[in-house]
């Protein structure tokens, strides 16, 4: 099994509207007996709350099924993970200093890198809580915008995996 988990701030807005898009992204490709997705957080303050309702409401009118309750992520999860997916690069700095070795370090990835189009300026995808429903489904489009590429990568590592 290869293993993602998206990680966000909170667990409440980017990583679970990731995690929505990227599981349904896995289970097109026909690679869900094969790829875990999952999501987390780099605080706890939301742990155990569902997601945002404007990340329910965005996701669900995009035809994306969610059933999402918030953690937070541990430094021992790296052990089982082969790709952690940041949102933005204060999360990328985070999840590498919790980072146990330089191994665990190396599996830490922004989001919006598996995206062509976007440039290095561009490469977070911005916090939507504090804004309108607006901020929620430029998120979603910028999540879509980088699952193509991200799902390559993946497809081409699990070849590896399995091989």
């Amino acid at each position: 099994m290869y293993r993602v988990c998206f990680v966000c701030t909170g667990n409440i807005c980017r990583s679970p509207m990731a995690e929505s898009v990227f599981r349904a992204r896995v289970a097109e490709a026909g690679l869900d007996g094969l790829v875990e997705v999952d999501s987390a957080g780099t605080g706890g303050w939301h742990e155990g709350d569902g997601a945002d309702p404007r990340t329910v409401t965005v996701l669900k009118a995009a035809g994306y099924e969610q059933n999402h309750l918030a953690r937070q992520f541990r430094a021992s999860w790296f052990a089982r993970l082969d790709l952690v997916i940041a949102l933005d690069a204060g999360h990328l700095r985070d999840l590498r200093a919790l980072a146990p070795t330089p191994e665990d370090a190396a599996k830490v990835r922004l989001l919006r890198s598996y995206d062509p189009a976007a440039t290095a300026a561009e490469a977070d995808v911005p916090d939507p809580y504090y804004g309108s429903l607006d901020g929620f489904e430029q998120c979603l489009e910028l999540v879509e915008a980088a699952s193509t590429g991200l799902l390559d990568a993946v497809r081409e590592a699990v070849k590896e995996h399995s091989a």
